[in-house]
């Protein structure tokens, strides 16, 4: 089988590659990436001499990029996406054109060469839940958008349902929580706390850090995607979560500084950001009862093998902080 991976050198997309080469060595993947500064080709390190993988550099807005890289392909998965909430209330355009105009045009290359399309997406497209209550996000649920981030992904899910619905194109849609793990950018919560510590630096905590996420690891993430693309019913979305019970950004950076044993004043809280969601938890009750999935440990488990993984790897977080990452690929490719 033939894979089109889009935005293949970022965090989910690359541990995705790495899982599959592993798991399906027979498998050819083909990772299109615009090397945004979230992407990071070093994280493919392993693969990237391998004769099934192939890397294009290029946009998902490019309809020629797209033609050329959907050549041959039986499948799309595809995580190409800008995502970082903040960055989205910062500079909203960038958002709309990417997870959307760019999913359209994937879209459209898919549907002149009816290709099977998987559409990853996230949890945030739902909104907010109510702190204290026993509610969750699932498939039925309505969605609510908070942010340009979650409203721009929440286009495209509605864009990959209606090229189901109005040309039968063989789709699926996973929407996943909050990920964390190895490779992940160093600008997002979990990773931002361990390596501020690491560096004597203090973790930043949004308002009180009652905020709570249902935190998924990656390495779990690509397996339920892989259990949809082998195992999922066309036309169908299915919820990807982590976690079973609440916890809150502020206890899950107590356990940071616990299991790395700083003191409790290595919390720094610092002015909330604008239509901060309060609250997601996924029910994955369909993904386990269809498709056999669950988490394999406890989130606890997960942080300490994800602190143990920054603990190890100081020169590649040093050098996505730096921005000296972005040299890779001109040391690999050439500058083109």
């Amino acid at each position: 089988m033939k894979l089109l991976i889009t935005g293949g050198a970022g965090f989910i997309g690359s541990n995705f590659i790495l899982y599959w080469m592993k798991k399906y060595p027979q498998d050819q993947i083909v990772n299109l990436d615009k090397l945004t500064y979230a992407g990071n080709l070093e994280n493919l390190k392993d693969v990237e001499k391998n004769p099934n993988y192939q890397f294009i550099k290029g946009d998902i807005c490019d309809k020629q990029v797209v033609a050329t890289a959907m050549n041959g392909v039986d499948i799309v998965v595809h995580f190409a996406a800008e995502s970082h909430v903040d960055r989205s209330i910062l500079s909203p355009e960038e958002f709309i054109k990417t997870n959307v105009e760019g999913t359209l045009v994937l879209l459209e290359e898919a549907r002149k060469n009816k290709t099977r399309f998987h559409h990853v997406s996230t949890d945030e497209v739902f909104g907010s839940l109510e702190l204290g209550t026993e509610d969750k996000f699932n498939e039925q649920t309505a969605y609510d958008p908070s942010s340009p981030y979650s409203a721009s992904k929440a286009g495209s899910d509605h864009l990959v349902r209606a090229y189901h619905r109005t040309y039968d194109l063989p789709v699926t849609i996973s929407n996943s929580s909050n990920n964390f793990g190895p490779f992940h950018f160093p600008e997002k919560f979990i990773p931002l706390a361990i390596t501020n510590l690491m560096e004597g630096k203090k973790i930043p905590i949004y308002g009180q850090g009652n905020q709570v996420r249902d935190w998924l690891y990656v390495e779990d993430h690509c397996r339920g995607i892989d259990l949809i693309v082998r195992k999922g019913k066309i036309g169908q979305t299915y919820c990807l979560g982590g976690m079973t019970d609440d916890i809150s950004n502020l206890r899950v950076a107590k356990m940071i500084a616990k299991i790395m044993e700083k003191d409790l004043d290595n919390l720094e809280y610092i002015k909330d950001r604008p239509g901060h969601d309060v609250r997601y938890a996924i029910d994955w009750t369909k993904a386990k009862n269809e498709l056999g999935y669950f988490p394999q440990f406890s989130f606890e488990q997960y942080l300490k093998k994800t602190i143990e993984w920054y603990q190890e790897h100081e020169d590649w977080w040093k050098r996505v902080k730096s921005g000296s990452y972005q040299d890779y690929y001109k040391k690999q490719y050439g500058d083109k």
